[in-house]
């Protein structure tokens, strides 16, 4: 039975997934849940996952979400290459090191300025000026960890090989990048590194899950973008309060 990926490749940790799928060669079948269409919260999708989040996998019976789970599961089942988590102890240790200050420091910073730019707006909301600037500070903060604690001077984030925090934290940096923050601009570590990922993992992988993103600005100029349902529009603002 072929694996389902439920996943919207406007979001950060989907697009890992999905390239992590697709650089391996993994059969799956793709059930896009268009998040600005509400589908997250459709009757449907609510059977796979009643947290209403993407990603999520299924196989067969088996369903299982959170985006670090779900490449692990892969990297496990399908047996991928050992440099994506591999074997070794201390290694896969440093992955999970890198994983647990992500979660903490990158996953809830670095896609707030999407929102700022076309989300809330796309709702008819503002995100206040001084909540914009601790977000750039935060980010600027955690960049600098980024290439101190954790980059360095290797080639990747914990070695000499691309491993899942590479992919995972190249996800969430491309976010500012899509809405006109380069935050790679003045980072020449953080630009080298990143020219690393994207060769290893190849310019039509690249573009392929990229170019929603980076057309994002392009969509909402046209007014292309689809406009949330009444019923998202909680959850966004949810969403949008909780920007420190």
């Amino acid at each position: 039975m072929v694996l389902e990926l439920y996943l919207d490749l406007l979001s950060q940790p989907c697009r890992a997934v999905y390239i992590f799928a697709k650089k391996n060669d993994i059969p799956f079948e793709l059930r896009t849940v268009d998040l600005l269409k509400g589908q997250h919260a459709s009757k449907e999708f609510l059977q796979v996952n009643s947290l209403q989040r993407v990603p999520a996998l299924k196989d067969g019976d088996f369903i299982l979400t959170e985006s670090t789970a779900i490449l692990i599961y892969l990297s496990c089942k399908c047996q991928t290459a050992d440099h994506w988590y591999p074997a070794d102890l201390q290694a896969r240790a440093r992955i999970h090191e890198y994983l647990g200050w992500h979660a903490d420091c990158i996953r809830g910073t670095f896609g707030v300025p999407l929102w700022i730019r076309v989300l809330a707006p796309l709702i008819g909301t503002q995100v206040p000026e001084e909540k914009m600037d601790r977000n750039r500070t935060a980010m600027d903060r955690a960049l600098q960890q980024l290439e101190d604690k954790f980059l360095g001077d290797k080639a990747f984030l914990v070695g000499q090989h691309v491993t899942l925090a590479d992919l995972m934290a190249l996800e969430e940096l491309i976010q500012p990048v899509a809405v006109g923050y380069d935050v790679f601009e003045g980072r020449q570590r953080l630009a080298a590194w990143r020219g690393r990922v994207e060769a290893f993992l190849g310019a039509k992988l690249c573009q392929e899950a990229h170019g929603l993103v980076l057309t994002i600005l392009e969509q909402e100029a046209k007014k292309t973008l689809p406009v949330p349902p009444a019923e998202a529009y909680l959850g966004m603002l949810r969403r949008i309060s909780r920007i420190p």
